[in-house]
């Protein structure tokens, strides 16, 4: 497996993400989707990582400056064949460990409340995120919770 920092200049991570936000579209509530276009995540705010197993892309994730100790974990995705096959949590490792080298002391998200991100939330428990209040720019919101942890 190789994770990678892209430029998401490439037309299959485009599509990657557009798949990913459809999803995300057909899931929740369009005041409750929070997931990133392409334009927002190539802001210098923002790293990006793909993830590739034999030269196929089969997931991305990535993090957000809030400021100069806090960030956002933002797209994870696992290519929906892959999932539950351990890209998610070494992608998750490799950006924690990212994070902790960029300086960050905490690291934030927000994942939906449905029963469809029961696994996410499994994932980012085990990982040490705790359940938190809104942070940043986000409200309470039925159909979002937020979880948190230090590095």
């Amino acid at each position: 497996m190789e994770i990678v920092v892209d430029d998401l200049s490439g037309p299959e991570i485009a599509g990657f993400l557009a798949e990913h936000v459809e999803e995300m579209r057909s899931l929740t509530p369009l005041e409750s989707k929070h997931a990133l276009d392409l334009d927002d995540l190539r802001k210098p705010d923002v790293t990006f990582w793909s993830v590739y197993e034999d030269g196929v892309l089969v997931g991305c994730g990535a993090l957000k400056a809030l400021d100069a100790e806090h960030a956002e974990l933002k797209s994870m995705r696992t290519n929906t064949a892959r999932k539950r096959s351990g890209i998610a949590s070494t992608l998750l490792e490799h950006i924690l460990a990212e994070a902790r080298r960029m300086g960050f002391t905490r690291i934030s998200l927000e994942t939906g409340s449905a029963e469809f991100f029961r696994p996410a939330r499994r994932l980012y428990e085990k990982y040490g995120f705790t359940y938190c209040a809104p942070f940043a720019d986000y409200r309470l919101d039925p159909h979002s919770v937020y979880l948190t942890r230090t590095l």
